[in-house]
């Protein structure tokens, strides 16, 4: 397999999965690890499509193509040691990363994030690893804002089993089913949507509590 096939079953991997298991075997596995491990642990690559990779491959394993547990086992794995890369750069990096232009960073990204991390501090680790691009960055900004390592560890830990296995268990019990099949990104998207809205409530509720306090001094 020559770079560009790799790079073709990567970005369109719900079509080309298949195909590459019939081809090369348990090979897919370690295909498979490393798109999960560069997404979450290298932030040059945000663009990588790691929810789509659960459910499609939780899909592949409700088939009998693939073992469920050794899948988990393997991207659970993957998710916190490229979560784990990802804190240690940023931590090498440190706050200079704010001033400095570093062409290889999206900025924007970078500063989203860094707006949601303070607002939610250790959650932001959980909630992110079910947004596409603010998961590759989370890591990176709690590595920055020195977060210490075993509280990171705590949250990646938590939010890696959360993400893959629940991903993944959705897939094998629903991936299968072609509405859900053909709409993947939008349940993605409602998925994310319970688990941030009530967070979100809730900081607001807060705040409103708290600005009414002031007000009635």
């Amino acid at each position: 397999m020559d770079l560009m096939q790799l790079l073709g079953m990567i970005l369109h991997v719900d079509k080309s999965l298949g195909d590459f298991i019939a081809q090369y075997g348990t090979m897919v596995y370690w295909v498979l690890f490393a798109i999960i491990f560069a997404e979450t642990g290298l932030v040059v690559v945000p663009f990588l499509p790691g929810d789509s990779v659960l459910f499609i491959a939780g899909a592949f394993c409700a088939s009998g193509a693939m073992n469920i547990w050794v899948l988990m086992a393997l991207l659970i794995f993957a998710a916190i040691a490229g979560n784990t890369v990802n804190y240690w750069i940023g931590e090498a990096i440190g706050h200079k990363v704010f001033t400095h232009d570093y062409k290889w960073l999206d900025k924007k990204a970078l500063h989203r994030t860094h707006v949601f991390f303070e607002k939610h501090g250790g959650k932001t680790i959980i909630l992110c690893r079910f947004v596409p691009v603010l998961r590759t960055f989370a890591p990176f900004v709690a590595g920055v804002s020195e977060m210490t390592f075993a509280r990171f560890q705590f949250f990646n830990i938590s939010g890696a089993l959360l993400w893959v296995a629940g991903l993944s268990a959705c897939g094998y019990f629903f991936g299968n089913i072609p509405v859900i099949r053909d709409h993947l990104n939008a349940i993605v998207l409602i998925g994310v949507g319970a688990a941030v809205i009530p967070v979100l409530l809730g900081g607001l509720w807060k705040f409103s509590r708290k600005m009414l306090g002031q007000a009635g001094k």
